[in-house]
């Protein structure tokens, strides 16, 4: 199986790093000191268990590379409209693609049943360009809970000792394909599993990330130092009730969040969205905030405490100059 990692930062260069064990032929998308790095002294992801050291073909040319069976895109939200044509080079007539990635992704509605079906997300895709180039019929939703840092070029740095890939296609149908990959990473410590319902794992986590990412993008801290504040405690609660309704009232089941808010609270990792303000890096604002709250006023469900907080994070990105709304 032909597998390319498009974006080999933190998450990419984690996945990469396992799949490189397997028996899958694996190449990377990177850029700049990353690839550079990658090229001369291998990738290198290090892991609770030990060092994972690969040399992977590595390009910043993804027509050099030819049709993949299976493209792993791991880049940030606000990338992906212009990174349309590059995966479109990549693929043959039965490729699958897999957006690893946080927050709403822009295949959200398709084969989704319901009066909203079909229904485009043009804050996510302003021109349609993945949803033309790529196609929501190849797209596989992944939820990564993986904990990873790019600590120096071509290094990557797995901080869980747990690492896990929930994937599943838009349409709930089983697929072959799916369950190949699990088996080429379940061996290499990094858990998948293939879900039919891939929009409760969407929520299950992004429900989280309403609260980690705007908060850490507010604090700069990792949550342990903030939800040990009682006041901002009871605050996260009450997000965490609201993004639930959300997710609720479009029919998904992101469970009790009471079990993710301990855990969140005990965390010493900073947010990759609060890593990528310190980095003056862009921000996944519409794929984390807005569009979550756009599907909000959809559904009816009011959001106080999500609106104060999430304009708040908002206004700080734009401060940074990291974030620009266009649907402001």
């Amino acid at each position: 199986m032909k597998i390319c990692i498009y974006g080999a930062g933190a998450v990419g260069g984690h996945i990469a790093g396992r799949l490189a064990g397997s028996d899958a032929e694996v190449s990377l998308i990177a850029r700049g000191e990353q690839l550079a790095a990658i090229r001369q002294n291998g990738l290198r992801v290090e892991t609770r268990d030990g060092t994972l050291l690969s040399h992977p073909v590595a390009t910043d040319r993804p027509s050099d590379l030819g049709p993949q069976d299976i493209v792993i895109v791991t880049v940030k939200a606000p990338a992906l409209p212009a990174i349309a044509e590059g995966i479109k080079s990549l693929l043959h007539e039965d490729s699958l693609v897999l957006f690893v990635m946080n927050g709403i992704p822009w295949w959200y509605f398709h084969a989704s049943g319901g009066d909203l079906d079909g229904t485009q997300l043009r804050r996510l895709d302003p021109e349609g360009t993945l949803w033309d180039h790529i196609g929501p019929e190849r797209a596989i939703g992944a939820v990564a809970y993986t904990a990873c840092t790019v600590v120096a070029p071509g290094v990557v740095k797995a901080e869980n000792a747990r690492n896990r890939l929930i994937i599943g296609r838009p349409d709930g149908n089983a697929d072959p394909r799916l369950d190949a990959l699990a088996s080429l990473l379940n061996p290499t410590g990094l858990e998948v599993s293939v879900t039919t319902k891939i929009r409760d794992a969407i929520w299950a986590k992004l429900v989280m990330n309403l609260i980690g990412g705007s908060l850490a993008a507010l604090t700069a801290s990792p949550m342990k130092d903030v939800l040990n504040k009682p006041a901002i405690a009871g605050t996260a609660k009450a997000m965490a009730d609201e993004g639930v309704a959300i997710a609720r009232a479009l029919g998904c089941d992101p469970r009790d969040p009471d079990e993710g808010l301990a855990k969140l609270a005990t965390s010493s990792h900073l947010q990759s969205i609060a890593q990528d303000l310190l980095a003056e890096r862009s921000m996944e604002i519409d794929a984390m905030f807005r569009v979550p709250l756009d599907l909000a006023e959809l559904a009816q469900v009011p959001t106080p405490n999500l609106d104060l907080i999430i304009e708040l994070a908002t206004q700080r990105a734009r401060a940074a100059g990291l974030y620009k709304d266009t649907n402001r």
